[in-house]
């Protein structure tokens, strides 16, 4: 498991609570849990980014609903990128 991940922010939409952040994995191309910092997670964004056309983004490997403190995710190796977590609370 190496995918690193940092929370940047949060926010209310409507009566959903938001949160996002950034990840990086490292060179092998794993999976690796994202923590959401929700309660539960009902939808999750992965945008990656970089200088190079992306070939293969990324994907969240769960069923969701999901509790969001652990939310799977697998990506490329060396891939880094965005993530937004929609879901019914803040956890």
């Amino acid at each position: 498991m190496s995918i690193t991940s940092a929370l940047v922010g949060r926010s209310v939409l409507g009566d959903k609570a938001m949160t996002w952040g950034t990840y990086t994995d490292g060179s092998e191309g794993t999976e690796d849990n994202i923590n959401t910092k929700l309660h539960l997670c009902e939808l999750m964004f992965l945008i990656p980014y970089g200088a190079a056309a992306i070939t293969d983004g990324g994907a969240v490997n769960e069923t969701l609903p999901v509790a969001g403190s652990a939310v799977t995710i697998i990506v490329k190796g060396s891939q880094a990128g965005m993530w937004v977590a929609i879901g019914d609370a803040f956890a």
